[in-house]
C-alpha cells in the first residue's frame, strides 16, 4: 500500500478505506477466477467507441455478413442435392471439435458450419479496428473467441452428434455416468483431493524415485545429490533449477521419463533443487530472497561437495529466468563458477510473451496482488485457471464432452498426475515478478537491480544452451528467441524442438514423433530472425536429449570418480526426494 506522497500525517481513514478496497477486491477475484472485470470491461468499452467511430468498418462488416448469409445460402442449396458437397469453411488446423464422421451429416453439417461463420465474423468484428491498440485487441479478440468457444454446437449435448448417437445407444447411461463424473470430480475439488486417477501415482513410489539425498536444506529450498550409476562421471556437476510454480519431479517422472536419471547414467554428477511450497507465513519473501536462498546457496553446496569445480547451471521456465538473472549478477561481480548456463523453456525478455500477457497488465496485476495481499499467496488453483484457459477447447470444453456428456473417463498419465500438483507463489515475489518483469521489462531493459546495481544478460559469458518449444503457451518459441539478441556470449547454441512447455521438454529418447531443430551460430555472424532461422535449420527426428548430452560433454573438462554424496559441511540428510516435495 503506498502511502500518501505529501509528509503530513495521513487522514484518519486512510489506512482503513484502502483496507476495505483490498478486502472487497480480493473476495471478488475468488469469484472472477482472478480476472479483473474492470480491466475486461474497460478494454471492451474501447473496443465499442473504436468501432462506433469506424463507419467504414462498419460497412465491411455488414458486407461480410451478407456474404457469408450468402455463402451458407449456397451450402444449404448444394446440400439439398449433393449431400457430399464441400463445406463452405474449415476448421483451423488445430480445431478437432468437428472431426468426426457424424458432423458431415445432415443437420449438424448446417449447424457447425453456421458455427464457424458466425466465429468468423466476429473475429473480423475484434480485428483491425482503427485506433484500437495491439494489446487492447488481442485481449478482444481472445475473450470473445473464449465466449464462442463455450456456446459452440459441439459442447451441447442436443446439438453434438456423437453426444446424441451416445445417448440412444445406451439408453441414457452415458449421461448417468457423466453425472456420476461430475459429482466425483467437484467433490475432489472441494476437498482439495487430486482428480480421479492420480492415486495410482504417488511421489517417491513411482514417480521422483531416481535414487539421492538430500544434502542441503534451507527455508525456501531442498537441494538433491543424485546417486551415481557410472565408474567414471564429467568433472563439471550439473545443477538444475526449476520453476517454483511447478513440483521439480517434471524432470524426474518415471524412470522411462527422467531426464535426471538420463544424465546420471550418461555419466553426469546431478544437483536438483527442490522448492518448498510456501505458505502464508512466506508472504514477504522476494524474488531477491528467491535469487539468494535458491541458486546462490544450491550452488555454493554444490561447489563445495564437488571440491570447487565449475558447475553447468540448468533452469527450467522461471527457474531459468531466476538462474539467468543470478548467472547476469555472479558475471557482473567477476563469479565465474558457471561452466555452462541451459535454459529451458525460459524467457528473458517479455515484450512478446504470447497470450499469457492477456493477462497481465497494471489492472490484472493490482486485482491479484490484492487477492495475494488476503490470503498471502496465490494458490496454484487459481493459477491452473489462467493456464486452462489458454487452451480452452483442450483443456477444458473437450473434457466436458468426453468426461459429462459421452461419460468416458481419460486414463491419467504421470504427466497428468504432476501437473494435478499444485504449488503456491509468495505474495511478494509474484508481484515483483509481474510487474518487475512481465510489466516493466526490466531484465532486457537493464534495469533489474540485484545488490542495489542493475544486471544484464549481455554480461554472460558462459556457452548458452537454450530450449524451446513450438506449440509453447506459456513462453512461446519466438520469445525465447529473443536471447540471441540479448545475449553476448561467444557461444550460443537454440534448439526448437517438437511439443509443448512440458511434454516438449520431458521427450526422452524413444518418444515417437519427436522432432527437434538445433543450431549453434558463429559469434559476430549476421542475425537471423526467428522466422528464417526455423526455415533454414534443418529437422532432426528423435530427442534433443542425446544432444544437449553431446554438448554438456564437450564443455567439460575431464571424467573422475564420483564425488561423494554430501561432505562435512554438508552431511546428507535424507532421501530423495526429500520432505518439501511431498508438502501439500
Amino acid at each position: 500500500m503506498a502511502l500518501p506522497s505529501t509528509a503530513e500525517r495521513p487522514n484518519p481513514g486512510f489506512y482503513s478505506t484502502h483496507a476495505l478496497d483490498r478486502a472487497f477486491k480480493a473476495n471478488l477475484a475468488r469469484l472472477t477466477a482472478g480476472i479483473t472485470p474492470a480491466g475486461l470491461a474497460s478494454v471492451y468499452f474501447e473496443w465499442l467507441v473504436h468501432l462506433m467511430l469506424s463507419p467504414g468498418k462498419q460497412l465491411e462488416l455488414g458486407e461480410k455478413y451478407a456474404r457469408k448469409l450468402t455463402r451458407f445460402g449456397h451450402y444449404i442449396s448444394r446440400q439439398a442435392l449433393e449431400p457430399s458437397a464441400c463445406a463452405c469453411i474449415e476448421p483451423l488446423e488445430q480445431d478437432r471439435r468437428f472431426s468426426g464422421e457424424e458432423w458431415q451429416r445432415w443437420p449438424y453439417n448446417l449447424i457447425y458450419q453456421s458455427f464457424l461463420l458466425t466465429q468468423q465474423w466476429w473475429h473480423n468484428a475484434t480485428s483491425d479496428i482503427d485506433g484500437l491498440s495491439p494489446d487492447s485487441e488481442r485481449v478482444v479478440n481472445f475473450i470473445t473467441r473464449q465466449i464462442l468457444d463455450r456456446y459452440s454446437p459441439s459442447n451441447s449435448p442436443w446439438l453434438n452428434p456423437e453426444v446424441v448417437a451416445a445417448t440412444l445407444a445406451t439408453g441414457g447411461q452415458n449421461l448417468v455416468a457423466g453425472w456420476q463424473h461430475f459429482i466425483e470430480d467437484w467433490e475432489r475439488a472441494v476437498s482439495g483431493k487430486p482428480p480421479f486417477g492420480a492415486e495410482a501415482f504417488r511421489v517417491g513410489k513411482n514417480l521422483a524415485i531416481t535414487p539421492g539425498k538430500v544434502v542441503y536444506r534451507n527455508r525456501l529450498i531442498e537441494l538433491i545429490q543424485y546417486t551415481p550409476t557410472t565408474k567414471q562421471v564429467y568433472a563439471e556437476p550439473v545443477l538444475i533449477v526449476p520453476a517454483w510454480i511447478m513440483k521439480y519431479y517434471i524432470l524426474d517422472l518415471t524412470p522411462a521419463q527422467s531426464l535426471v536419471k538420463y544424465l546420471v547414467d550418461e555419466g553426469h554428477t546431478v544437483f536438483m533443487i527442490s522448492w518448498r511450497n510456501p505458505g502464508s507465513e512466506e508472504h514477504n519473501l522476494g524474488m531477491e530472497d528467491y535469487r539468494r536462498l535458491g541458486p546462490m546457496a544450491a550452488l555454493d553446496a554444490v561447489s563445495a561437495i564437488t571440491g570447487g569445480s565449475k558447475v553447468h547451471g540448468v533452469g527450467y521456465c522461471l527457474g531459468g529466468t531466476l538462474l539467468s538473472i543470478a548467472a547476469a549478477a555472479m558475471a557482473r561481480d567477476g563469479d565465474d563458477r558457471l561452466a555452462s548456463l541451459t535454459t529451458l523453456a525460459t524467457q528473458v525478455d517479455f515484450t512478446e510473451a504470447g497470450e499469457l500477457m492477456l493477462f497481465i497488465g497494471e489492472s490484472q496485476v493490482a486485482y491479484l496482488e490484492n487477492m495475494m495481499w488476503d490470503q498471502g499467496y496465490l494458490d496454484g488453483f487459481q493459477m491452473a485457471g489462467a493456464f486452462q484457459i489458454l487452451r480452452s477447447n483442450d483443456l477444458i470444453w473437450s473434457r466436458i464432452v468426453h468426461d459429462y456428456l459421452l461419460g468416458g473417463r481419460q486414463p491419467m498419465n504421470a504427466l497428468m498426475a504432476w501437473n494435478a500438483d499444485l504449488t503456491r507463489m509468495p505474495y511478494r515475489m509474484h508481484s515483483e515478478y509481474l510487474r518487475q518483469l512481465f510489466l516493466n521489462n526490466d531484465l532486457a531493459n537493464g534495469h533489474y537491480r540485484v545488490d542495489d546495481r542493475p544486471v544484464v544478460i549481455q554480461d554472460i559469458r558462459a556457452p548458452l544452451f537454450v530450449v524451446s518449444t513450438t506449440a509453447d503457451h506459456v513462453a512461446p518459441w519466438k520469445s525465447v528467441y529473443k536471447i540471441h539478441l540479448l545475449a553476448d556470449a561467444d557461444e550460443v547454441t537454440f534448439v526448437l524442438t517438437s511439443g509443448g512447455h512440458n511434454a516438449g521438454i520431458v521427450s526422452e529418447p524413444g518418444h515417437t514423433g519427436r522432432r527437434f531443430r538445433m543450431d549453434t551460430p558463429r559469434h559476430g555472424k549476421a542475425y537471423l530472425d526467428p522466422e528464417t532461422w526455423q526455415q533454414i535449420t534443418p529437422e532432426q527426428d528423435g530427442s534433443w536429449w542425446p544432444a544437449w548430452h553431446q554438448w554438456l560433454a564437450a564443455h567439460s573438462s575431464e571424467q573422475l570418480a564420483p564425488p561423494a554424496m554430501g561432505s562435512q559441511q554438508y552431511p546428507p540428510l535424507a532421501d530423495a526426494p526429500g520432505n518439501y516435495v511431498l508438502a501439500p
